[in-house]
């Protein structure tokens, strides 16, 4: 009929029975807010009469291979699922919030090794949670049960490193008026974590190989020799090759200590992990869809250490239970600062529309655009808003 409205039955009737299917409209219709509401029910495109041939060849073409695309991520989405659900109910994860493949890659590599009673080397920069990877080694390890003492090698001066390390007894330098325990006593059963090993001066690095090879080591000012069983995890952030090559990193330590290295990427690296994190770190408070692409902008020099401090600040200064752009104090991202002499026009609009399938959300990111300032613009151009 001239009206459409048997073709609109039979489009929803199909959608019914075959909701993946995809629909491409051929439409008489000029007007374009029908042509929308169509799309909102689930339409892949539409096409106005008379079509071109070659237009409705590559429309079906671009929708057989974006079905096969979708697919195929379908596909690896599910296989991600339940990897990461078999890591969290075969091995304690310490709460640690991940999504992304990459953090997956390096968790399930961690739990493999945590058994072994071998030495570990993790890399990564600065904050990008190096010490977490390192208890979750020991809570799957074989001396879960026992310690799990630190150490930041990069947080003492050199010259008390050993002591810390080692231990002392009386007098053995100035202002140790008592004997004191070490690391790798305190560590004695469990597990001892290195963290910044490339700042271990070089005669700790040799009593260091020496514990790691025997097992056996002497307080500071002592000449009685103690027996440990511990298992060594460190950690740096420093180019340890490069330290060797420089003469400031014993190679046959780094040869001990690099049994299995660890690497884990930077946040930017895996960005699918920003925003379960930055989530993670709310208190009650939710994300404007503005927050969430500044987040995901935002190139994280500081990795998640960087992140947890963004959000905790954010949610001390927001005004209300919604966490907007501007609350972050990050730059905002490109498409926000999008100015309106580049703002898309009505067809454009519409075509982002089509190929979102009317998810308002899905277009304003295709458009470069924030959700509220895809509906402002739709409002100008009197398009039809989806409920």
């Amino acid at each position: 009929t001239t009206s459409g409205e048997e073709g609109v039955a039979l489009f929803r009737e199909i959608r019914r029975r075959h909701p993946d299917m995809p629909v491409i409209l051929l439409t008489a219709w000029t007007h374009l807010d029908a042509a929308v509401e169509l799309i909102k029910a689930g339409a892949a495109d539409y096409l106005s009469k008379p079509w071109n041939d070659e237009r409705l060849i590559t429309t079906v073409t671009n929708l057989i291979e974006l079905g096969q695309a979708n697919r195929a991520l379908n596909q690896r989405l599910q296989r991600e699922r339940k990897a990461k659900r078999e890591l969290e109910q075969n091995f304690d994860l310490r709460g640690l919030v991940w999504q992304d493949p990459a953090t997956e890659r390096v968790l399930t590599l961690a739990c493999q090794v945590a058994r072994a009673d071998v030495p570990v080397l993790i890399t990564g920069p600065n904050g990008t949670g190096k010490e977490r990877i390192a208890e979750i080694i020991q809570a799957n390890s074989q001396v879960a049960s026992g310690p799990f003492v630190v150490l930041n090698c990069g947080a003492l001066p050199s010259e008390l490193i050993e002591a810390e390390l080692f231990g002392a007894d009386a007098g053995a330098y100035t202002g140790a008026s008592k004997a004191r325990e070490g690391k790798f006593e305190a560590a004695d059963g469990g597990t001892l974590f290195l963290d910044e090993i490339g700042n271990l001066p070089l005669a700790g690095q040799m009593k260091l190989l020496r514990v790691l090879e025997t097992g056996r080591f002497e307080r500071l000012g002592s000449n009685r020799e103690r027996q440990v069983k511990v298992r060594v995890i460190s950690a740096t952030n420093a180019d340890l090759g490069a330290m060797i090559r420089a003469g400031s990193f014993r190679e046959d330590l780094f040869y001990r200590l690099n049994v299995i290295e660890l690497r884990l990427p930077p946040l930017a690296a895996r960005p699918g992990d920003i925003l379960p994190l930055a989530l993670s770190f709310l208190r009650g408070k939710t994300l404007h869809p503005s927050a969430e692409s500044a987040l995901q902008a935002h190139a994280w020099p500081g990795n998640v250490r960087e992140l947890k401090n963004v959000m905790a600040r954010a949610s001390l200064l927001a005004q209300g239970d919604v966490i907007k752009a501007l609350d972050l104090g990050l730059p905002l991202a490109p498409s926000l600062a999008q100015s309106s002499d580049t703002e898309p026009d009505r067809d454009a609009i519409v075509q982002a529309l089509a190929r979102a399938g009317g998810v308002v959300a899905q277009a304003s990111a295709d458009l470069g655009l924030s959700r509220q300032a895809l509906y402002r613009r739709m409002e100008r151009l009197g398009i039809a808003r989806p409920a």
